[in-house]
């Protein structure tokens, strides 16, 4: 859209519609092409000129700026057939080509004019409404085109106009009989040899030729899109297999990841807990040490028939004649503290001694007694 405008506004300033400038450009460029390029790549518009000369019928060919005579046939009964009498005449290359009827230079009259550039748009048109006062013919009177010599640089556009009665354009139409429904067109010779380049037939009137390739052109362009489509698909199609790939790689690794965490978190635990049990058994005074330490402050007249450690707590369970001196002897050890009798004393009847249960928290050194005292346990 944005290049359209720009294109158009361009045009507006040369005096050219969009169109125009891409016609203009177009024929710019192909005027640096060789002729036979030009040719090759249908860059020439060629045409089949057919010319009323007496008796008989003058064609020629018009290719870029020459004009090649071909023959000449009688115009007698020859354009009177039904069918095309020239489908047998011309050979295939040149029998398709647009047939445009070539009027002499003394059937119109030309008229050069100055025209605004605004007109370029309509000149037809424009045209139309100075034919009374550039003619001595009424607009009715006659059939008329315009072409553009120049675009001048004060802005205003060098036009020519190009008149013929309408009585003698008639008649010459009337002369090619069957010929006549074939035409694309009407121009006049120059009277140097060449055409001036209009088309005098109304739009209506001119015959179309149908291109034998369009069927075939569109055929190859609907396969054209139909394999573009396709291998847009096919490409969406791999992208999204290779999106599911990757997912489904992705999830695979990201279970992988959880379990390696889960993993790596059970041996940091594990760790964790040895070094924690390590610390904790460093801290402690060993079974040997207690049960040293036991045997030189119980007094003689007391044995024990349990003695146990749960977690930080030494438990004693036994017999003594001195149980109630217990706590005392026990205190101060380096290796317990707060020793103390738990529920009453039970006298033995047989033994004649007091049965006693008695607690004491174990004395913890170092790292692990820092971590006990503040209540700490492995994870």
């Amino acid at each position: 859209m944005i290049l359209r405008d720009s294109l158009g506004r361009y045009g507006a300033t040369l005096g050219v519609g969009a169109g125009g400038l891409f016609a203009w450009w177009r024929e710019s460029l192909a005027a640096w092409l060789p002729a036979r390029w030009r040719v090759l790549f249908g860059l020439v518009r060629d045409r089949l000129l057919l010319s009323v000369d007496g008796d008989a019928l003058q064609l020629r060919l018009a290719r870029g700026g020459d004009i090649v005579d071909l023959g000449r046939i009688p115009a007698g009964d020859a354009l009177d057939l039904a069918d095309d009498p020239l489908d047998t005449l011309l050979g295939p290359n040149i029998v398709d080509l647009p047939r445009w009827l070539l009027l002499p230079a003394a059937s119109g009259l030309r008229r050069r004019m100055l025209l605004p550039s605004a007109a370029a748009e309509r000149l037809r048109d424009v045209i139309g409404f100075e034919i009374e006062r550039q003619t001595p013919f009424a607009a009715g009177d006659v059939v008329f085109d315009a072409q553009i010599l120049e675009r001048r640089a004060d802005g205003q556009l060098d036009v020519e106009l190009v008149a013929v009665p309408k009585a003698g354009f008639e008649a010459a139409l009337a002369q090619l009989r069957t010929l006549a429904g074939t035409l694309a067109g009407v121009d006049v010779a120059d009277g140097s040899g060449a055409t001036v380049g209009v088309n005098l037939l109304p739009p209506e009137r001119r015959y179309r030729t149908l291109d034998p390739w369009r069927t075939w052109n569109w055929a190859l362009a609907a396969v054209a899109l139909l394999a573009l489509a396709i291998g847009l698909w096919q490409i969406l199609d791999n992208r999204r297999s290779a999106a599911q790939r990757f997912e489904q790689e992705v999830a695979g690794r990201s279970d992988q990841a959880r379990r390696v965490a889960v993993q790596r978190q059970q041996l940091v635990d594990a760790v964790q807990g040895a070094a924690f049990l390590d610390r904790a058994r460093r801290g402690r005074p060993t079974m040997v040490e207690l049960m040293d330490e036991l045997s030189r402050r119980l007094p003689d007249n007391t044995y024990l028939e349990k003695l146990a450690v749960e977690d930080d707590r030494l438990l004693l369970i036994g017999l003594s004649g001195e149980a109630s001196s217990l706590p005392a002897r026990l205190e101060g050890s380096p290796l317990w503290r707060s020793p103390a009798l738990t529920g009453a004393l039970q006298p033995d009847p047989r033994t004649r001694r007091d049965r006693f249960t008695l607690t004491a928290e174990l004395a913890i050194t170092g790292a692990a007694g820092k971590e006990a005292a503040r209540g700490a346990r492995p994870r």
